[in-house]
């Protein structure tokens, strides 16, 4: 793909209908448990030409959460984990992007979970712009990954397992697909 180096900062909105964030983490020290959560929102300043100029100010509404499991949905709405009711949104707010190579960045910033906010970084790749969709409009698409460890940000409750070993991992892999409109 290339760009244009006329090209300028524009305010992108993610487009929730065509994003997606999702997990997955270690359940019983052996599976994995995946699961997504149905709304995203925020914006996005990028110039293809310039992505170190890029900013992300992002919010995830933590009652959208699914795994495809009502009983384990609902408990992970609960205080045991992400306390839907008074923590409603997970938040990212970028620090600085670090271009690494053709279309991939180092996205820096500020992720808040349950009030507790650290520093992560995002290993990210633009996926592509479209200068006019189906509608007229301009579209842009990122994908990135991170790991975080969920008891970082007050995300604690675990249960033993009998025969060594723990219900929920600490760790869990989280990866976005986002799409954008200007």
């Amino acid at each position: 793909m290339s760009v244009s180096p006329t090209q300028t900062t524009t305010t992108w909105s993610i487009d929730s209908a065509h994003s997606m964030v999702e997990f997955s983490v270690k359940h019983m020290m052996i599976s994995t448990v995946k699961g997504q959560f149905g709304a995203v929102e925020g914006t996005i300043e990028f110039d293809p030409a310039n992505p170190a100029s890029a900013s992300v100010d992002a919010r995830i509404d933590t009652s959208t959460i699914t795994t495809h499991n009502e009983m384990r949905d609902n408990h992970l709405r609960t205080n045991d984990f992400f306390n839907a009711e008074e923590f409603r949104y997970i938040t990212f707010k970028s620090t600085s992007v670090e271009p690494k190579g053709d279309n991939e960045f180092l996205v820096h910033g500020d992720l808040t979970i349950r009030d507790v906010t650290k520093p992560i970084t995002l290993d990210a790749v633009l996926e592509g712009v479209m200068e006019k969709d189906a509608f007229g409009k301009r579209r842009v698409a990122f994908s990135a990954t991170t790991t975080i460890n969920r008891k970082d940000f007050g995300v604690n409750w675990n249960g033993a397992i009998e025969g060594g070993g723990v219900v929920v991992a600490d760790k869990v892999k989280v990866e976005l697909n986002i799409a954008a409109v200007q």
